[in-house]
């Protein structure tokens, strides 16, 4: 099993985020058809388009994909210093947004959680 590439650990956090971000692209675009649409087709409609799409860019709000990304760096580095769980090292900065959605923890014989 160790002769395999590791996957790669997607947050729910970030699947959702992307398919938001997905969906307000598909907006932005629709509405800037619209509006051409509206305003009559000219010479210049593919212009237009391009020009209508980059006013309506500020639907897509890239600067919480930043915020987020900057409150996992914080809660990683929270979780490392943090004096009542020494020796803890987080590797994967999607781990702790995934702590509050934990339903159920299974342990087998040995404490091995799963």
């Amino acid at each position: 099993m160790n002769t395999r590439e590791s996957r790669y650990k997607f947050g729910l956090v970030d699947s959702e985020l992307n398919f938001l971000t997905k969906v307000c692209f598909g907006l932005m675009c629709l509405l800037a058809f619209l509006i051409i649409l509206a305003k009559g087709f000219g010479e210049y409609w593919m212009l237009d388009y391009f020009r209508f799409v980059l006013l309506l860019s500020s639907i897509i709000p890239i600067s919480l994909r930043v915020n987020l990304d900057a409150a996992k760096i914080l809660f990683a580095y929270n979780i490392n210093n943090d004096e009542e769980i020494e020796g803890t090292v987080t590797r994967n900065s999607q781990i702790p947004e995934e702590l509050g959605r934990v339903q159920f923890i299974l342990s087998d014989k040995t404490g091995t959680l799963t």
